[in-house]
């Protein structure tokens, strides 16, 4: 895998507006310098412990996202450095990202992530909470939530992953409307970006284009 040029040719193939999150998780140091070298600056991991070391290893203009599963007692391993949070989809992860922000005396980011996609195994805010969830992190000094984020259902079918992308952009476009401080949408991975960008996305989630298959 040549994952200078993958990541050149990605960005220069996308539009202005998206913003492109490498996807850098069981990647090692090497592989990410190699993406670095080419112009990227924003990486996506899902394990926080793994993510700390990396960022203890890289470049500090590296911007560190975090694209998993968030469990709220390693809230704290991310807390000094980590620059995006993509899915928090509970008030009380949302309490805890503030209590720990506060401790590291940083405004911390965040993306609320809601659930769009049919799969059971899917994690999200269902949207019919989505409301409470703004309002609450409105009284909250150092969190931002600056957007939604989103996982279509793993399948073939384009017009249904279409279907819930959709579904998504209008509920951030109705959201803004209250919420001027929403701008970021989160949704497109490797498969599906394109797609998502159609929808409405202005930030993919991409892994194996740029570095091949995953490292397990």
């Amino acid at each position: 895998m040549d994952i200078k040029a993958n990541t050149s040719s990605l960005l220069k193939s996308l539009p202005g507006h998206v913003r492109l999150v490498a996807v850098s998780k069981t990647k090692s140091v090497a592989e990410i310098k190699a993406s670095y070298e080419a112009g990227q600056r924003i990486f996506g991991e899902n394990k926080i412990q793994e993510m700390a070391s990396k960022w203890e290893a890289l470049p500090k203009d590296i911007s560190w996202h975090m694209i998993g599963h968030v469990q709220r007692n390693k809230v704290k391993y991310m807390a000094p450095f980590v620059d995006l949070i993509h899915g928090v989809e509970s008030l009380k992860l949302l309490q805890e990202i503030q209590k720990q922000a506060l401790k590291n005396n940083r405004i911390q980011r965040c993306l609320i992530q809601i659930r769009i996609a049919e799969e059971e195994s899917k994690f999200g805010l269902p949207p019919d909470q989505l409301n409470a969830v703004l309002e609450a992190a409105e009284s909250m000094s150092h969190v931002k939530v600056i957007g939604f984020m989103g996982m279509a259902t793993f399948t073939e079918d384009q017009a249904q992953i279409a279907s819930e992308f959709k579904f998504l952009n209008s509920l951030f476009e109705a959201s803004k409307k209250k919420w001027p401080k929403l701008t970021t949408l989160s949704m497109g991975m490797s498969g599906d970006y394109p797609l998502a960008i159609e929808c409405g996305s202005n930030m993919i989630r991409v892994g194996s284009k740029i570095f091949g298959r995953r490292n397990y």
